[in-house]
């Protein structure tokens, strides 16, 4: 808690070790208030590009989400090259320009996932996969679908090691995600496929033991079969 200061005497402030070091201060900036100065304007430039930078990123974030918003209708209903191009002659830009000139903003990030997916739904894997192992944003259940898209991308490459630890990475990332089993269930798969059998039946036994419920139950009795 604040109080009230003691009025000094003028004996007591000539005397006071902080005035005398007040004054040292004053000397010091009389003598060099020219650089001073120049320290202070870059700060002073510092700070404003800093405030202009998080403005920019703040209004971009909301532009990304006007212009998925526009967007999404075409996602919707399938039409998903239209999706990624947009429509020419209308505000329709597409995802992909979404994706160019917001792609560093949280909205700008959500559109990669959406772009990604476009790409897997029309058979161009590869693309699917750069936007998918490019998202960075900072809400885990998307990291989450951006590694599972990613993880189905490799396993439609054949590349089953990749598919399954990433499908792995994915379940262990949120613990709230209601998409953990799916993609446990998944990572068993895969696993599988490159004779990680012991691997498999341990994420296949977590399944049953901790998501009694999940859709993929039935599956996963079928192949504890397959893996004992």
């Amino acid at each position: 808690m604040l109080t009230k200061k003691k009025k000094l005497t003028r004996k007591e402030i000539k005397e006071d070790p902080l005035i005398k070091s007040v004054s040292k201060v004053k000397s010091f900036y009389e003598e060099n208030q020219t650089k001073i100065f120049i320290a202070l304007g870059v700060v002073a430039a510092i700070v404003f590009i800093v405030f202009i930078y998080l403005g920019g990123v703040k209004e971009n974030n909301m532009k990304a989400a006007t212009e998925l918003g526009k967007i999404m209708n075409l996602y919707d209903q399938g039409n998903y090259q239209d999706a990624i191009e947009g429509i020419p002659g209308t505000d329709l830009i597409g995802l992909k320009k979404i994706v160019d000139e917001y792609g560093s903003t949280e909205n700008g990030e959500v559109a990669k996932i959406y772009l990604a997916n476009s790409y897997t739904f029309i058979g161009e894997v590869d693309k699917a996969l750069e936007y998918y192992l490019d998202y960075s944003g900072s809400n885990p259940l998307f990291e989450a679908t951006a590694m599972a898209g990613a993880a189905g991308c490799y396993e439609n490459k054949n590349e089953f090691k990749k598919a399954a630890d990433l499908f792995l990475e994915a379940a262990n990332l949120s613990e709230g995600n209601p998409l953990n089993s799916e993609y446990l269930f998944y990572a068993a798969i895969n696993y599988i496929e490159v004779k990680e059998n012991e691997k498999a039946n341990e994420l296949l036994e977590k399944i049953k033991k901790d998501y009694p419920n999940s859709y993929y139950l039935s599956q996963v009795n079928k192949y504890l079969t397959i893996v004992n």
